[in-house]
């Protein structure tokens, strides 16, 4: 997968913060090898850095199965709060 001009000038605005180069890969989920060919120059040499507050928040961030944990405690917690709504009115109604 191939990043676009604005990804780009994210991705090297990122590199100017310090951000390491296997974050800004997961923020995109791209190959880590996409954003060191931007370090690098040979990809988008062209396109000027974003500045900083265009940036993402600073990594690293969850992926694979951090994210899924995270997803389904979410759910679960939806599913609590959905409960408790549906006990609160039945309360109020009854009561």
């Amino acid at each position: 997968m191939s990043l676009r001009e604005g990804e780009i000038a994210i991705v090297k605005g990122m590199l100017l913060r310090g951000d390491k180069q296997h974050d800004i890969a997961a923020w995109f989920g791209v190959n880590p090898a996409r954003v060191n060919e931007i370090s690098q120059g040979t990809n988008g040499s062209s396109v000027a850095a974003a500045p900083a507050d265009q940036l993402p928040p600073r990594g690293p961030y969850m992926a694979g199965r951090s994210a899924s944990r995270a997803r389904d405690t979410l759910i679960a917690l939806r599913e609590l709060v959905d409960e408790a709504i549906a006990d609160i009115d039945l309360y109020e109604r009854v009561g």
